[in-house]
């Protein structure tokens, strides 16, 4: 069994909302690198990260903060929050995440 620790970022930190309402949060911490480490300490093999903000806002908010997760750690990272283009997903790609998460909104209008 795989288990994947999961990092919610909004405005730069690690947070729980609750009930996924935006105004609604538990900070777990103010720095996500320092939390992936964290997770890596424990015996992660893999990171799932979501921009929540991006989820929101409809796309990718707090990249500086996934750029300095995906820069401490040496694990694959798959990353969802407000991914809504093919061009997004090749620049997240090529900027060091493993998988790209689709948000639910786009699943109809995806093409293959």
């Amino acid at each position: 069994m795989l288990v994947i620790p999961a990092i919610d970022v909004k405005s730069g930190r690690c947070v729980r909302l609750f009930q996924g309402l935006a105004d609604q949060e538990t900070v777990y911490g103010e720095d996500p690198a320092l939390m992936a480490r964290k997770w890596v300490g424990e015996g992660a093999e893999f990171l799932h990260v979501v921009d929540l903000d991006g989820a929101f806002e409809g796309y990718p908010k707090n990249w500086e903060t996934v750029q300095k997760i995906i820069s401490s750690v040496n694990l694959p990272i798959e990353l969802g929050g407000g991914i809504r283009s093919p061009e997004m997903v090749e620049k997240l790609l090529s900027g060091g995440v493993t998988r790209v998460i689709i948000g639910s909104r786009e699943i109809g209008r995806a093409h293959v």
